[in-house]
């Protein structure tokens, strides 16, 4: 009887894990992965619906199944000087999240307060709205203020062309607008940490998701004041702090010393990146780090220029930045080759 309950268990565990992936042939997914019938599924997701953890929307012949959200708290707060993000975090936060395991804490507490802080040191605005959502397996943080907007913010300050290449700076990581006050790591690493990170804000947007080769940028039509920050956190998440900063750490003294650069977002829609003012946008502020990956997913061809700007030109101006190109399909790799074997 006991073998028989723990199956069940793992049956419905297996369903939550994987309704947001299959909607809408969930019963299919989960009846080949334990060879058991339709109906016997149905049974638990009945059960799951029941205990309003999942939710089913469509027609009983169509269903759409997904989590159920459940909104902790909604609380907005002045930006009037007077906030301290952890006190924010101790007193309104961090009760509401019950037993969870101390790195799933960590992870929501490190990203609480980098974001809200950001938010009162740099947004300009005159409030930050903060909310806490629950599923069956997953939180999730949303930090909005009615700002200036992040990424309008660093176009300004670095005199960019738009906003698209603030999301490419903001990528790379050690960027901040404030450098006395702040060393410009807390967004990098939120992004990093979390199972799905996104920012909305002006002209653009940006996302990363844990594990994933990608980062995402995209346009957006409809802007609103400010800067919305998501962050999405499984309660059962095996990352830690410490396993994605000795990511990006090295030596003794645990630097900040190595970045992924994510070369697609330096496209505009079907451009390629050819010239050598590309990839010099592509190289802004790389001297900071010692070790530089240049991620090339869903990069389709370079050019010459652009390679050797960066794989000949740059690479014997910093002989002590080891340059370390990723992802590159064949194209893209023949003319990285190309560049490295004229050094």
């Amino acid at each position: 009887m006991v073998g028989v309950r723990k199956r069940g268990e793992e049956i419905r565990q297996f369903i939550l894990d994987h309704v947001e992936k299959y909607p809408l042939d969930l019963a299919k997914t989960v009846s080949e992965a334990f060879g058991i019938s339709r109906q016997a599924v149905n049974r638990h997701i009945h059960q799951l619906a029941d205990q309003n953890l999942i939710q089913m929307d469509g027609s009983p012949r169509n269903p759409r199944y997904s989590l159920k959200s459940e909104e902790l708290w909604l609380h907005s707060y002045p930006l009037d000087g007077k906030l301290e993000e952890d006190r924010v975090w101790r007193a309104d936060i961090a009760p509401l999240l019950g037993e969870l395991p101390r790195n799933v804490i960590d992870i929501l507490h490190y990203g609480f307060t980098e974001i809200l802080n950001n938010a009162i040191d740099h947004s300009g605005g005159a409030s930050v709205s903060i909310s806490l959502v629950r599923t069956a397996t997953t939180f999730e943080i949303a930090i909005l203020d009615d700002g200036e907007g992040i990424f309008k913010k660093i176009k300004t300050a670095l005199n960019l062309f738009d906003e698209r290449e603030s999301v490419l700076e903001l990528a790379k990581g050690k960027l901040t607008t404030d450098p006395s006050r702040h060393s410009g790591e807390g967004i990098f690493f939120t992004s990093r940490i979390f199972d799905r990170f996104s920012i909305l804000s002006g002209e653009a947007s940006f996302s990363h998701q844990f594990g994933g080769d990608k980062d995402w940028i995209w346009e957006r039509k409809e802007q609103r004041p400010g800067t919305s920050v998501f962050m999405e956190l499984k309660r059962h998440a095996e990352q830690t702090l410490k396993s994605v900063f000795d990511q990006f750490t090295s030596g003794e003294d645990f630097a900040f010393s190595k970045t992924v650069v994510p070369v697609s977002l330096a496209q505009y829609g079907d451009e390629a990146l050819m010239s050598r003012s590309q990839a010099k946008r592509v190289l802004t502020r790389i001297e900071k780090f010692k070790i530089v990956i240049f991620d090339f997913s869903d990069v389709e061809t370079i050019g010459q220029a652009f390679a050797d700007e960066i794989f000949r030109v740059f690479a014997q101006c910093h002989p002590d930045i080891e340059l370390m190109p990723s992802n590159a399909n064949p194209d893209v790799q023949a003319m990285i080759s190309r560049a490295l074997a004229t050094r």
